[in-house]
C-alpha cells in the first residue's frame, strides 16, 4: 500500500488539522518506519504545525531521512511551524529589541519574522505543484494560526493569503503564504486547513503518489486507526493514555459550558484552561474548548493536549473579529458529542465592552447564553491585594450585567498568609468562594506563553500538574450549565446597567 508519514515529535500538532485524512503512519525522532528508514518506505511526508521549532524536537536523524526524501523526489508537505522546518531562519523574538534565530534545514530558500496571524482566509494558488497541479489561478480556503508569519526569501512563491488583520491590527492586504522548491516536491504552506477544505489538493497528492482506488481505499483505513493510536495519547511521549469514556448524554442537546474570564491579559487564563482540559480529558472527557475573538493561539496548548481539531466554531466572534457568531457556535456543538465545553476569555472579562459594537467582550458573550465564570486574577503585578480587589470590582460589576459568576481563582500566589484574608476579602464582598490558589509555576525562560513563545509539551504538563494540584476539578465540572442563547445586549443596555 502506499505509505503517507505524519511527523510525531514533542511540539507537533498531529490533529490540529485532519490533513485530509492521508497519513497512514508517525514517523519519529528515529526517523524509522517499522524498523524500515522513512525515505525508503514512506511515499510522502506531513509535517504538521505546533512548536516544533521552539522545541528543537527534531533530531539530526530524522533531519537526514527528510533530506534523502526531498531528494528522491518524495513529496513533502510542510504546515505553519512545519514550513518553518524547511526554511532558513525563524526571528521568535518577537518581543525582543534584537532578533532571536533558530535555524531551519534551509531546504525551501526563506526565512521567517514574527508576524501574528489568526484569520480564516483565502488563497490564491500562484503556480503548479504536486499539491496544485492544474489549479494555478484558483483559491483554496483554511485559517493562518502563527506568531512568525512573515516570510521573505528568494523560494518560488505558491499562495498568497487574503488577510484582514495582521499584528491585532486592521490591515487588508495580500500576503505570502506559501512556497515550493525548485522541483515542486517540497511546499511549505501557513494555510491551516488547507488539505481538509480544499478536495482537489488531496486528489493532487493522490495521483502525485500514484494511487489507485485500492491504495485510496487502504489509505482511508489506515488513517482511521492512526487516528485511533494519536488521539489515545494526550500531548506527544508524555506517555499519558486516555480514553474518551465521558460524552455528552443523548439528553442533552448543547453541552455544558462554562467560561474561564480574567481581570486583565497575562492573568493565566490559557494556562488554567490547559490543565483543567488536560485533566478532564486524563479522567476520560471529550472537552471542546472556544477561544472568544479572534486570538486563536491562546487555546492551542489545550488541544495539543486534548487532540482535537481546531474547528471553524472555534472562535467566537466579538465585534466582527473571530470566526462565527455564537448562536451559530451553539447550533453546531449540538453536534459534537462533547462531554463540556470551556470558553477561555479574552484579556479582561470587560475589554471592549464599551465599544458601541455589541457583543465586544467576554462579560457580553456570557451574558448572551447564560454562562457562569470562573474570575481569574493574577497577583504578580499589583500584588495579591490589587488582584482581590479587582476581582471584587469585576463580580460586582458581572452582577450588575446579569452575569453569574460561580468562582475565584488566585494565580501566581507567592504568600499564602495574605492569599487567605484575600480570599476571606472576596468571599465576604462577593459571595462568591475562591475555588484554588496557583502559586508561581517556574518554567523554562520564554516557554510560557503563546504570545512569545512555547514550548507545548512543558507548558501543557505543568499546567496539569498545577491543576492536579491546586484545583478541585470535579467541583469546577458541577459550575458548568448548558447555554442558552437569549440575545445580545445592545450598547445602551450596557450603559443602563450602569446607572
Amino acid at each position: 500500500m502506499k505509505k503517507i508519514g505524519l511527523l510525531y515529535v514533542k511540539g507537533a500538532l498531529p490533529v490540529f488539522e485532519n490533513f485530509g485524512n492521508l497519513p497512514t503512519h508517525i514517523v519519529k525522532e528515529n526517523g524509522l518506519l517499522n524498523g524500515k528508514k522513512a525515505h525508503e518506505a514512506l511515499d510522502g511526508l506531513i509535517i504538521p504545525g505546533g512548536s516544533i521549532i521552539e522545541s528543537q524536537s527534531v533530531s539530526d536523524t530524522l533531519k537526514s531521512e527528510i533530506r534523502k526524501m526531498e531528494k528522491a523526489g518524495k513529496f513533502i508537505l510542510g504546515m505553519c511551524s512545519g514550513f518553518q522546518l524547511l526554511a532558513n531562519k525563524i526571528d521568535i523574538g518577537r518581543r525582543s529589541p534584537c532578533p532571536i534565530e533558530r535555524e531551519g534545514m534551509g531546504i525551501l530558500d526563506v526565512s521567517f519574522q514574527p508576524m501574528i496571524g489568526t484569520d480564516r482566509v483565502e488563497a490564491e494558488i500562484l503556480d503548479n505543484s504536486f499539491l496544485t497541479e492544474g489549479m494555478t489561478g484558483e483559491k483554496v480556503k483554511g485559517f493562518h494560526c502563527h506568531t512568525y508569519g512573515l516570510i521573505e526569501g528568494d523560494a518560488q512563491p505558491l499562495f498568497l493569503s487574503n488577510v484582514k488583520r495582521t499584528d491585532y491590527q486592521n490591515n487588508p492586504r495580500k500576503i505570502l503564504s506559501g512556497v515550493k522548491n525548485d522541483e515542486g516536491n517540497v511546499i511549505g504552506t501557513m494555510v491551516h486547513g488547507c488539505l481538509d477544505e480544499n478536495k482537489a489538493l488531496v486528489d493532487n497528492i493522490l495521483k502525485f503518489i500514484d494511487a489507485t482506488e485500492e491504495d485510496i481505499l487502504e489509505i482511508k483505513d489506515k488513517n482511521k486507526e492512526l487516528l485511533a493510536k494519536i488521539k489515545g495519547e494526550m500531548g506527544i511521549d508524555t506517555n499519558i493514555h486516555a480514553e474518551y469514556s465521558k460524552t455528552a448524554s443523548e439528553t442533552e442537546n448543547i453541552p455544558k459550558t462554562l467560561m474561564i474570564a480574567s481581570t486583565g491579559s497575562d492573568s493565566g487564563k490559557t494556562f488554567i484552561t490547559t490543565g483543567i482540559v488536560g485533566v478532564l480529558r486524563k479522567r476520560g472527557y471529550k472537552v471542546g474548548v472556544l477561544k472568544v475573538g479572534p486570538d486563536i493561539r491562546d487555546i492551542v496548548p489545550s488541544l495539543y493536549l486534548n487532540k482535537e481539531n481546531m474547528e471553524k466554531f472555534s472562535s467566537i466572534q466579538i465585534g466582527g473579529l473571530g470566526w462565527m457568531d455564537l448562536k451559530e457556535i451553539l447550533e453546531e456543538l449540538k453536534h459534537q458529542n462533547y462531554g463540556i465545553v470551556f470558553i477561555e476569555g479574552v484579556m479582561s472579562a470587560f475589554t471592549g465592552m464599551l465599544n458601541e459594537k455589541t457583543p465586544f467582550s467576554s462579560a457580553e458573550i456570557a451574558k448572551a447564553a447564560d454562562i457562569p465564570v470562573i474570575m481569574v486574577s493574577s497577583c504578580s503585578k499589583g500584588g495579591i491585594e490589587t488582584a482581590a480587589i479587582d476581582i471584587v470590582g469585576h463580580i460586582e460589576t458581572m452582577n450588575k450585567i446579569g452575569v453569574k459568576t460561580s468562582g475565584v481563582i488566585l494565580n501566581r500566589v507567592y504568600d499564602k498568609s495574605i492569599s487567605k484574608v484575600a480570599s476571606s476579602f472576596i468571599t465576604e464582598k462577593t459571595n462568591v468562594n475562591v475555588i484554588g490558589e496557583i502559586p508561581k509555576i517556574k518554567m523554562t525562560e520564554r516557554g510560557n506563553t503563546p504570545e512569545v513563545e512555547i514550548k507545548l509539551e512543558e507548558f501543557c504538563l505543568n499546567a496539569m500538574e498545577a491543576v492536579e494540584e491546586h484545583l478541585n476539578v470535579t467541583e469546577i465540572l458541577e459550575m458548568a450549565k448548558i447555554p442558552e442563547f437569549k440575545g445580545y445586549l445592545s450598547h445602551e443596555d450596557i450603559l443602563r446597567s450602569f446607572k
